[in-house]
């Protein structure tokens, strides 16, 4: 029951700090000033009203009791009443006294005056109105061959404080709830801002200097996270370096041994050296592409549809079947996609005779599907194949001319750009490559 609960409010409540905490200010607000509301209109409105009418009626009655009356005269009661107790009232001569009640039983003020009138009067006897003019009340109380008709000002029966209370009661409420928007909004921009700070890092777009902002912690947070980024930046830059020399200083043995090789007679061995030294260089090559930093490209906007179209025709598509939605724009660095799709369509091709190529998008993210007929990888290789140099000894692995980078440099790739890529046996029963990248 209480687990059911707490996934029901964890469902209606808002997602997003900012109206989670706009939320902690404004329930209170609400719950107070409904309490207050009900309070005074319980209490104060209610009851003066029910007071006030009360005196009506009072009034009404007392005025018809002296006017039945033969010790007084009629006229002088009249005048006394009109004049004393503004009492504006015409006798009107009509021996049917039928009229149309308009029943708002939702107006405390009719509620309070139908009451009153009861208690004093038989219920075909009186009838009024509060809606046929604007600062009067119609009342009418049957008398002999007639009725009198009595206008009473509205403010006889009802107290004018109580639009003076709501708007009291209402303004200072909704100045409190937008001084908490203008103050929630100023404490969570930092927070919105680290975290696009730290999503374009992740993703390996070039961040400005980052300047921490808000409250004690949140800067305390910003501080850190500036301190990573450097930390991670001067690591990405030394590793560059260092591989640089690495780069110079393996190119240069390398191309003496094939100077070398040159000057042996023994053909059969200088071919085995010189495959073995092509190996070499290939495998120093692929590592070299694999650790290259990609901070170095700059995100860009481009069309992902004819990325690959144009990677595509580098390949034979007589047995390529291409599936591509036009006109979808990616923001990303452009030459890393080409090098991922480039790797993925490589192995495709490689170990399959046909590939379809499929390209779609919905509201949050963009599909990439490759697939092949090859002879696939077995369901527990899928996760080592993307470990560098990592090799199975069966299948689409097995080759001389592959280091186990290219999987690995795709997977790379793509969760730089905040994606995800996975593998499954396609419905020609082979390799099915599926990747999946933010909008």
């Amino acid at each position: 029951m209480f687990y059911g609960l707490n996934k029901f409010l964890k469902n209606i409540l808002p997602k997003s700090l900012f109206y989670r905490a706009l939320l902690i200010v404004a329930v209170p607000v609400i719950v107070l000033q409904l309490v207050i509301t009900i309070v005074f209109f319980d209490s104060l409105w209610i009851k003066t009203t029910k007071g006030m009418t009360r005196a009506l009626v009072n009034e009404i009655s007392t005025f018809l009791e002296f006017y039945n009356s033969e010790n007084y005269d009629k006229t002088e009661i009249t005048k006394l009443f009109s004049v004393y107790q503004d009492l504006n009232f015409e006798l009107v001569e009509d021996e049917e006294f039928n009229f149309t009640y308009n029943e708002r039983w939702f107006s405390p003020i009719d509620r309070t005056l139908r009451r009153e009138l009861k208690s004093r009067f038989k219920l075909d006897n009186f009838w009024f109105d509060t809606t046929n003019y604007k600062e009067l009340i119609d009342i009418r109380i049957n008398y002999e061959s007639g009725y009198f008709k009595f206008l009473v000002p509205r403010d006889r029966i009802t107290s004018s404080s109580a639009r003076i209370f709501a708007l009291w009661i209402t303004v200072p409420a909704l100045i409190m709830v937008f001084i908490s928007l203008i103050f929630l909004k100023n404490q969570t921009r930092p927070i919105t801002n680290l975290a696009r700070a730290a999503e374009k890092f992740g993703k390996g777009e070039e961040i400005e200097e980052f300047k921490p902002s808000g409250a004690s912690e949140i800067r305390q947070a910003g501080y850190e996270f500036d301190k990573m980024r450097k930390r991670i930046n001067r690591h990405l830059n030394q590793r560059s370096e260092m591989l640089s020399g690495i780069s110079h200083d393996l190119r240069t043995p390398l191309t003496r041994m094939k100077l070398q090789i040159a000057f042996i007679k023994d053909k059969e061995l200088t071919e085995k050296l010189a495959e073995d030294i092509n190996e070499m260089e290939k495998m120093l090559n692929e590592y070299l592409q694999f650790t290259k930093s990609s901070f170095q490209e700059k995100d860009e906007m481009f069309n992902l549809t004819e990325l690959l179209d144009d990677i595509s025709k580098k390949y034979s598509r007589k047995n390529m079947s291409i599936r591509l939605m036009p006109r979808i724009y990616f923001n990303g660095r452009k030459n890393l996609i080409r090098r991922c799709i480039n790797n993925l369509l490589d192995n495709a091709t490689k170990y399959g005779e046909k590939v379809n190529i499929e390209l779609s998008k919905n509201n949050n993210n963009l599909f990439i599907k490759i697939e092949d007929d090859g002879p696939g990888i077995p369901e527990n290789e899928y996760n080592n194949v993307f470990k560098p140099f990592y090799k199975i000894n069966k299948g689409r692995a097995d080759s001389k001319s592959s280091v186990g980078l290219g999987l690995s440099i795709a997977s790379d790739i793509i969760r730089s750009h905040g994606g995800n890529i996975n593998l499954e046996k396609s419905k020609m029963n082979g390799l099915e490559v599926r990747i999946f990248l933010p909008v």
